[in-house]
């Protein structure tokens, strides 16, 4: 019995709900002049957004990370030679990758704010001026007239060759907000398209041409840059003290030879009989063998350091680079007119039905 009354309620249900909608579609009908209208209200608003729409300016870079050499027939004849250098208490630093410069922590890496200030704050030429890309930014959206009214941002720049140290709380303030606008997730994207492969991408939008495809070009350098100051600073550490030792060694060993040459003339045609005279000849001899030998080993020390140097630099490999005209965005005219009237046409009908269902409740 009560399942034979589950089954009228559910009919009873299905049959208000029909007439519910067929209730609204009579009133809608009624009503398709105020919504052809709205429709076309959307409509043109959606064309006028699309004809005063800035265009945003794509720029594109690809790069390749720097694939560990340590592996292969190449990278195993290095391993051996640092090994070897390493069983003499020889340390010419590590060739392995990995840690902050992996491809996985590479985005958050570029992203962030002391590798967007470096980018910011350099020198570069724009227009044949010599400016920096946080002036142009300023200059590109027209910040500093609203900045005019503000005695304490009036004066303020980014001008090249400005000490970082030396900023104001103001200069830290807004070079925070800039970071914040270009690191968006629809203003600086980096993709790595598979984990397997080591190719990367940047892109970069702005309203500007000339900023997207500079701080895509200069946030790539700053990055690498980046990495040659940080993961190659012990093998450049070794290689500069080892090449000091080389020249000092050399000029010892330079003069040994040359104290060798005047104990030679002070002893010509000396008598065989007196062969303590000859003593200081032997011993800068001695010196002049021994100093040999040490650049020799110094020498081999050398190179296997520079080789481990040359090897961890640089990490990224430029493939494409941004070229001018970059690919432009922007929303299509048709596209905006038919989104805004479906837009419009939706809500119209949503407001009329909340209506008359309102007016339903207050009956």
């Amino acid at each position: 019995m009560s399942e034979n009354n589950q089954i009228d309620s559910d009919e009873i249900s299905l049959k208000e709900l029909i007439l519910k909608l067929r209730e609204w579609g009579v009133y809608l009908k009624s009503k398709w002049k105020a919504i052809i209208l709205i429709c076309f209200l959307g409509a043109s608003v959606g064309l006028t957004y699309a004809l005063i729409e800035k265009p945003n300016y794509k720029g594109a870079l690809t790069f390749a990370m720097e694939e560990d050499k340590s592996s292969g027939s190449g990278g195993a004849g290095l391993s051996g030679a640092l090994g070897l250098a390493s069983s003499f208490g020889i340390d010419l630093g590590g060739a392995g990758g990995g840690g902050a410069f992996a491809a996985s922590n590479l985005s958050e890496l570029m992203k962030s704010r002391l590798i967007v200030e470096k980018v910011l704050l350099n020198s570069t030429i724009i227009k044949g001026k010599n400016t920096t890309l946080a002036e142009y930014y300023i200059n590109i959206n027209k910040l500093r007239e609203s900045w005019d009214k503000k005695p304490a941002l009036k004066n303020i720049h980014f001008l090249p060759g400005s000490d970082r140290l030396n900023f104001t709380l103001q200069q830290d303030s807004i070079l925070k907000q800039i970071h914040k606008k270009l690191i968006e997730i629809d203003k600086l994207s980096i993709m790595q398209k598979d984990k397997k492969v080591t190719i990367l991408s940047i892109e970069v939008t702005s309203e500007d041409e000339i900023f997207s495809k500079m701080f895509c070009e200069n946030l790539a350098k700053e990055t690498s840059d980046f990495y040659i100051q940080t993961k190659s600073k012990k093998a450049k550490i070794n290689v500069d003290v080892l090449q000091k030792q080389v020249d000092s060694v050399k000029n010892e060993l330079n003069n040994s030879i040359t104290g060798v040459a005047q104990a030679a003339d002070n002893i010509y045609n000396l008598n065989p009989a007196l062969n303590i005279k000859s003593a200081g000849s032997k011993q800068k001899l001695v010196d002049v063998q021994a100093n040999t030998a040490i650049l020799t080993n110094l020498a081999v020390q050398l190179e296997l350091a520079k080789i481990t140097l040359r090897k961890e630099t640089p990490l990224i490999q430029l493939i494409d680079r941004p070229i001018l005209p970059l690919e432009k965005e922007k929303t299509g005219k048709l596209k905006a007119l038919i989104i805004g009237g479906l837009f419009a046409g939706f809500l119209s009908v949503i407001y009329l039905i909340s209506g008359l269902l309102f007016k339903k409740l207050l009956d």
